[in-house]
C-alpha cells in the first residue's frame, strides 16, 4: 500500500552563513541572531496554529548560545524532531579530511543530544552537498535516516551560475557546487548504495522536493512565487510517497523589520514581507492537507518508510 506522507523541516542556518555565502562582511547586533530571535517564533507560531510537528535541523556551534539553547529545548519539548546539521555547517565539509566528517556528525550530535536529552535520529548536509566518504560517517555514528540529497537539475544550474556571479564580482563564496552525480539519485525516498545515488540496503535517504518539471519544492520557491505558484508548485508534488518540503528559517525573515538592509540586494526573496512569505507557506500546506496527507517529522516518515519492502 502507498504512503501519503508530508514533511515539513526547517534548516536553522543564521544569517552569518548568507553573508558568507555572498562573500560579504558578518553582520552584528540584532541581524546576526534573526533566525533564532525573530524567525523561529513565527514558524512556531504558523506551526501550532496549523498542529503541525516538523523537523528542525540546528547547527552544533549555534547552541553555544544560551538563547538558542533554550529555543531549541522549547522546540523539542512541544514535540517538534531537532535533527542534526552538522557541528560548523562547513560548505565544503564533503572535500575535509575522513576524520574530520566524522567529527562534524558526531560534535553536532552530542550537543543536540546534550541539550535534548534525545541523540538525532537524522542529518542534513551543509549546503546539500553529500558524499560517499560522508553517508559512511553517517552510517558510523548510528544515524537512521539522512535528508540532504537534491537531485533538481533548475536548482544545480541557478547555485552554479551564482556562484559564477560572486566570483566575477571579486568576492569568495564560502559554498561550493555539489558533484553533478548527485542529479543521478532517486526522487523518492530509498535506501543508499555505493554511490550514494544508487539504490541499496544503506540508511534512508529522504531527499529534498523536486518537481516532476525538475523545479526545486523548497521553501524559497514558495516564498518567491506568492500563493499561486506555492499552491501550483504543491499540486505537483501530489502522488508522491512524501511530500519533502525543506525551509530555512530565513524564508520568513523580513528585511526591514529584522534589519537585513544589507543582505536584502542579494537575496530577492528578502523583496517579500514575513506576512506575504507565510500566506504562500500557508497555502502550500492547505493544498497538502485537502490531498489526504498525514504531516509527519521526517524522523516519523523515515520510520514508516523503514517497514516497507525494498527500499
Amino acid at each position: 500500500m502507498s504512503l501519503k506522507l508530508a514533511s515539513i523541516s526547517i534548516d536553522l542556518d543564521e544569517t552569518p552563513r548568507y553573508a558568507a555565502i555572498h562573500g560579504l562582511e558578518t553582520p552584528r547586533g540584532l541581524a546576526a541572531h534573526v533566525v533564532y530571535d525573530r524567525c523561529v517564533p513565527r514558524l512556531t507560531a504558523w506551526l501550532e496554529d496549523e498542529s503541525i510537528r516538523a523537523t528542525f535541523f540546528a547547527i552544533g556551534e549555534d547552541l553555544d548560545r544560551e538563547e538558542n539553547r533554550t529555543t531549541i529545548t522549547a522546540l523539542h519539548r512541544a514535540g517538534h524532531e531537532i535533527g542534526n546539521h552538522s557541528y560548523h555547517h562547513h560548505y565544503d565539509l564533503t572535500r575535509r579530511a575522513v576524520g574530520d566528517i566524522g567529527e562534524e556528525v558526531e560534535r553536532g550530535a552530542a550537543i543536540i543530544e546534550d541539550v535534548c536529552g534525545k541523540r538525532p535520529a537524522g542529518f542534513r548536509a551543509p549546503g546539500y552537498t553529500v558524499s560517499d566518504p560522508l553517508f559512511s560517517a553517517l552510517e558510523r555514528s548510528g544515524v537512521e535516516y539522512d535528508s540532504s540529497v537534491f537531485p533538481c537539475p533548475s536548482y544545480y544550474a541557478a547555485k552554479a551560475a551564482a556562484l559564477a556571479a560572486i566570483r566575477v564580482r571579486g568576492r569568495k563564496s564560502a559554498s561550493i557546487l555539489d558533484s553533478p552525480a548527485v542529479l543521478r539519485a532517486p526522487r523518492e525516498p530509498y535506501r543508499i548504495g555505493r554511490p550514494y545515488w544508487r539504490k541499496g540496503d544503506g540508511l534512508i535517504e529522504l531527499p529534498i522536493g523536486v518537481t516532476p518539471l525538475q523545479l526545486p519544492y523548497i521553501g524559497t520557491s514558495l516564498v518567491l512565487g506568492g500563493e499561486r505558484i506555492a499552491q501550483r508548485l504543491t499540486k505537483q508534488m501530489l502522488g508522491r510517497e512524501l511530500i519533502n518540503l525543506e525551509l530555512h528559517g530565513l524564508d520568513v525573515a523580513d528585511a526591514i523589520d529584522d534589519g537585513l538592509e544589507a543582505l536584502g540586494p542579494h537575496r530577492a526573496d528578502l523583496k517579500r514581507t514575513a506576512v506575504d512569505k507565510l500566506r504562500s507557506l500557508r497555502a502550500a500546506t492547505r493544498v497538502i492537507r485537502e490531498a489526504g496527507y498525514e504531516l509527519v517529522t521526517l524522523e516519523q516518515a523515515a520510520q514508516r518508510f523503514k517497514s516497507k519492502p525494498n527500499r
